[in-house]
């Protein structure tokens, strides 16, 4: 459905126009229109196709949708796919953008998604200096927009990692740590996944043979690229610390069972003694020495329990025990 179909001049709004007057509008060289649609139909999406003249190619993968981040050139026009990450509870939701953009007209569809772009559009429209450039500033206004909610979203992420490792260091449930951290390195992929293609494409926009709508842009891009390089870096340290995380959570494994070795050991040396005493005075041979003494049995007794002593505050000290 069709969410908002604006036309602006020269900077400033001229009006909220129906869809049968894009075509009026467009014609005009000072005027552009920014149209925004949510889950289209496909006949609707024709239908803006019919109207703004675009790329079968580019509508094709708007229909299609699931796309790639990319940014692609079609004669004058661009075709740029991003996405949109979100975290409900413990899943993460992808949702697409997919935007064209004109000399005198940008297309935005949103497809899966609730989180608009009202504030993109308050924002150009607080901007008339700005807006006079055209669809090109919409266009990075948009992207900045959708660039900057990747940062809560790692920064959420990073606040997940150091719950788990706090966990770990409190000795909770190895096997569930291992279950979370694999599935907070796979959110992080997610966030990957969205992330590096667009640095690709951003950097397009910024340098080199600017397309012909984006002139008078190429600054603002510049600091789109950055924010995606940070984000970037963000998510390489994420991932690092996961990883690291997992072998954490693996050594402790490995030293709990060291701790209970040890412990095993001990009751076993323990036990070991009294069992060794008893079963040389239990032969039954006539000759061993002082079998009859008349304290001979209270004497073994003894010494079973304080060689027991003995080592069990030896054990005790060193920490098997």
């Amino acid at each position: 459905m069709i969410v908002n179909c604006v036309a602006y001049q020269e900077g400033r709004k001229l009006a909220d126009i129906h869809k049968e007057e894009i075509g009026e509008y467009v014609k005009r060289p000072e005027c552009f229109v920014w149209v925004a649609i949510k889950d289209p139909t496909p006949e609707e999406l024709d239908e803006m196709a019919q109207e703004f003249d675009l790329h079968p190619l580019a509508v094709e993968d708007a229909h299609h949708g699931h796309q790639r981040p990319k940014v692609e050139e079609y004669g004058n026009s661009i075709f740029c796919v991003m996405q949109v990450v979100e975290i409900h509870g413990d899943e993460m939701h992808v949702s697409e953008i997919d935007v064209f953009i004109g000399p005198n007209y940008i297309l935005s569809v949103r497809q899966r998604t609730e989180h608009g772009f009202v504030e993109v559009r308050t924002r150009a429209e607080s901007e008339p200096e700005l807006l006079k450039i055209g669809s090109g500033f919409v266009f990075y206004a948009l992207v900045d927009n959708v660039v900057d909610r990747y940062f809560p979203i790692v920064d959420a992420l990073e606040v997940e990692l150091e719950k788990i490792e706090e966990r770990i260091f409190a000795g909770g449930n190895v096997k569930q740590n291992i279950h979370e951290l694999y599935a907070l390195k796979h959110k992080g992929m997610v966030v990957r996944h969205a992330v590096e293609p667009l640095i690709e494409g951003v950097h397009k926009l910024m340098g080199g043979r600017v397309p012909g709508v984006c002139h008078g842009t190429q600054e603002y891009f510049r600091d789109v690229y950055d924010h995606l390089l940070r984000v970037s870096q963000q998510l390489d340290g994420l991932r690092d610390m996961v990883i690291t995380a997992m072998q954490v959570n693996l050594s402790m494994i490995s030293l709990a069972e060291t701790v209970v070795t040890k412990q095993i050991a001990g009751w076993a040396a323990l036990l070991a003694i009294p069992t060794l005493i008893a079963g040389i005075y239990g032969m039954n041979f006539k000759d061993i020495p002082e079998y009859d003494l008349p304290y001979a049995y209270p004497t073994c007794l003894v010494a079973m329990l304080v060689i027991d002593v003995v080592l069990y505050r030896m054990f005790k000290r060193i920490g098997w025990l």
